[in-house]
């Protein structure tokens, strides 16, 4: 794709308005997520109560998201959002003041981060469905892309700037921060022209009705296999594969030897890599399973090999790519949960989505943060990317069954080629050499049919070579080869013989009188002319 594709949703002003004010949310987000690892880190120096700061925010979305994705289907979604990013903007604020002062301790930064989860729960589904009326339908998917896109570059200022920041002055500038990047998104809101947003589909046959709340959700779903595989995938992958909030802190503190600035640098790193894969999966015009179980193989074989790296720098070369497959892997799902399901129900199945990495955040966190305290943090990468090179090779058998077994036709068809090739080739030149006359030819092309058919076999529906009988009209020779036009000059092939060529000349008048005898060969030859013919 061209360079202006990769930034084709650009072009609706409403996204652009959305994108910046997005950015500009995201930085401060990511400012406050190391902030809040970091200072939990540092007050218990325990990697599994970070994790289970992880676990208070995504517990929310477990009981929550479904409702908020019953809302964004129902309700108009501007009021819901300002409230939300008002509720986001006090708890950070919140959280500056616990670590200024230090009222509350450990248990206030456990209850903002839980209800910080419930107000995100809420919230997730509905912004999800209203920006994706800011684009047209096939502007989708770049649309998203960009998303991540927007996500890792600020993910990038977000941790660069909340490292340096925590080093000199500690968390709690970078919660105020925060606090004050909400209002962005509020302006954003307002500037939006309703006008110029875009419908969506009509409803699909079988879709449930846009008011049938969350059982009809979860009985749409049902109905649609391909999509759960996905979410299944993207629930093993996320939950032990992509904590890497989790492992990279880990890495850092322990056999790395690399502290908080080890461990600003590794979350610089991966915050590029996600930037490349936004960008790779922007430029591709299709995001499809195919790319999403590649992603994966490729995130899980990388992974065993970050377990393996011996100091800081062979492991950030390592994060680089496996940042960039996990926001492919991301992208896709998310593309692919929209794309293909009703719009009517879209609220519902991106709740479904949310519920999705949630889950696996609250899994994988606390379990990678236990195996990283008492089987070692490289121990938990090697056998959770073992664990998940093997969940996506599952998944991607599964998925091509689905969809009509698509991989085993290519690879059929790949396998055959080949072999029978070389056989069709020998049968249609030994039909060509021999051109047996009348009913000898019928036997001739079945046996050469038969001799191409064993070869195919076994290699997928690969038809046998069809010889069709010839049919003898007037003027034209009985000799003719299989599928020559009729009228056709006999021996007109790759393959023309002295006698061939007499064959020319052979005429309908002359066939009663043949069966001249060869004075060489003492055969009767269907070539004779009968005498005072002109032709001979």
């Amino acid at each position: 794709m061209a360079l202006g594709a990769t930034f084709a949703a650009l072009r609706h002003r409403n996204y652009r308005i959305w994108a910046a004010a997005g950015f500009v949310s995201v930085i401060g987000t990511w400012m406050q997520v190391l902030g809040v690892n970091w200072y939990v880190l540092a007050e218990t120096g325990s990697a599994t109560s970070m994790g289970f700061t992880v676990l208070l925010q995504a517990l929310p979305t477990l009981v929550l998201s479904v409702w908020g994705g019953a809302l964004a289907d129902r309700l108009p979604a501007k009021p819901l959002l300002i409230g939300a990013q008002a509720a986001h903007a006090l708890l950070a604020a919140g959280l500056a003041v616990v670590a200024v002062t230090g009222a509350g301790g450990l248990p206030a930064i456990f209850a903002i981060s839980l209800a910080t989860g419930a107000v995100s729960a809420i919230e997730g589904p509905v912004m999800g469905r209203w920006a994706s009326t800011l684009v047209d339908r096939d502007s989708l998917g770049n649309a998203l892309a960009l998303g991540s896109l927007t996500n890792s570059a600020g993910r990038i200022l977000g941790m660069s700037l909340g490292a340096v920041v925590v080093a000199a002055v500690g968390p709690a500038l970078l919660f105020a921060a925060n606090s004050v990047s909400f209002v962005a998104v509020v302006v954003a809101l307002f500037s939006v022209r309703e006008g110029e947003r875009h419908a969506g589909e009509p409803a699909a046959a079988d879709a449930a009705p846009a008011d049938g709340g969350i059982r009809a959700g979860f009985r749409y779903l049902r109905r649609q296999p391909v999509v759960l595989v996905a979410l299944a995938l993207s629930f093993v992958l996320g939950s032990l594969g992509r904590n890497y909030q989790v492992t990279m802190a880990a890495m850092s503190d322990g056999p790395l030897h690399g502290g908080v600035s080890g461990y600003g640098l590794l979350s610089t790193v991966f915050a590029v890599g996600t930037v490349l894969g936004a960008l790779f999966a922007a430029r591709r015009a299709d995001l499809g399973y195919a790319v999403l179980v590649g992603a994966g193989l490729l995130a899980s074989g990388l992974q065993i090999v970050a377990g393996l790296a011996p100091g800081t720098l062979s492991f950030a070369a390592v994060i680089l790519p496996v940042a960039a497959a996990a926001v492919v892997i991301d992208t896709t799902v998310g593309a692919r949960a929209q794309l293909d399901t009703d719009y009517a129900m879209r609220g519902r199945v991106l709740a479904a989505l949310a519920v999705t990495g949630s889950v696996s955040a609250a899994v994988g966190a606390p379990l990678l943060g236990w195996l990283a305290e008492h089987a070692g943090p490289r121990q938990t990468l090697v056998l959770a990317g073992t664990i998940t090179a093997v969940a996506t090779a599952v998944a991607g058998v599964a998925l091509d069954r689905l969809r009509e077994r698509r991989l085993g036709h290519r690879l059929t068809r790949v396998l055959a080629a080949p072999a029978t090739r070389p056989v069709r080739r020998a049968a249609t030149t030994a039909a060509r050499v021999i051109r047996p006359a009348g009913v000898g030819l019928a036997s001739a092309t079945a046996t050469a049919a038969r001799v191409v058919r064993p070869a195919a076999a076994g290699l997928g529906a690969v038809p046998a070579v069809a010889l069709p009988r010839p049919t003898v009209l007037a003027g034209a020779s009985p000799v003719a080869l299989p599928g020559a036009p009729v009228g056709a000059r006999p021996g007109a092939g790759r393959l023309r013989s002295r006698r061939t060529a007499r064959a020319i000349q052979d005429c309908a008048a002359c066939a009663p009188d043949r069966g001249h005898r060869s004075r060489w060969t003492d055969l009767r030859s269907p070539y004779a002319h009968r005498d005072g013919c002109p032709a001979a």
